[in-house]
């Protein structure tokens, strides 16, 4: 597959539906790196414009805590705690000033790195885990299929790639896809 001049591989225009859905993950994560990659910490903690308290490394803890939901807590049935303090604590996006980026770059790599295993251990995207809450009520169902939540994760990524660029435009005036 052809890589962008930043590093990123760029999603095959043919493939079956799982490694579209695949490929265009792994697009849009390290899409996300690329965004946090060569700033300070304090860059990397400068919220977005008020009231917004928004920031990369909140992002990067956001998107390491939705791994983990839906890959480990949700597909696999893991029993692992959720991480940052989970939606009680405002969904991984509070920062901890003990934390930087580095420890939280770690722990997103390897929640992407598990969440690939569950992946690929999957025999088809039809396999379920067991859904609760908000999503029972939205999608009237109480499971999801795996093909949903690569689904999901490429929209919840994509989304907030567009808040990273906001962000990184606003630290450094870097502009990109």
């Amino acid at each position: 597959m052809p890589t962008l001049p930043d590093g990123r591989v760029f999603p095959p225009p043919h493939a079956d539906e799982r490694a579209m859905l695949e490929a265009w993950l792994d697009f849009q994560r390290e899409t996300l790196a690329l965004k946090c990659a060569g700033l300070t910490e304090a860059q990397l903690r400068t919220p977005a414009a008020e009231p917004s308290t928004m920031t990369l490394l909140g992002l990067l803890q956001h998107l390491a805590a939705v791994e983990r939901q839906w890959f480990q807590r949700v597909f696999a049935a893991l029993d692992v705690p959720e991480l940052y303090g989970g939606r009680a604590a405002g969904g991984g996006f509070a920062l901890d000033p003990e934390r930087g980026y580095e420890e939280v770059l770690a722990v997103w790599r390897a929640e992407t790195a598990r969440s690939r295993e569950l992946s690929a251990a999957a025999g088809s995207l039809d396999e379920t885990g067991a859904i609760d809450g908000r999503v029972v009520d939205l999608s009237g169902s109480t499971t999801v299929s795996l093909r949903w939540i690569l689904v999901h994760l490429n929209q919840e990524y994509a989304r907030h790639n567009g808040h990273a660029d906001l962000l990184r435009e606003r630290i450094d005036g870097a502009v990109g896809f």
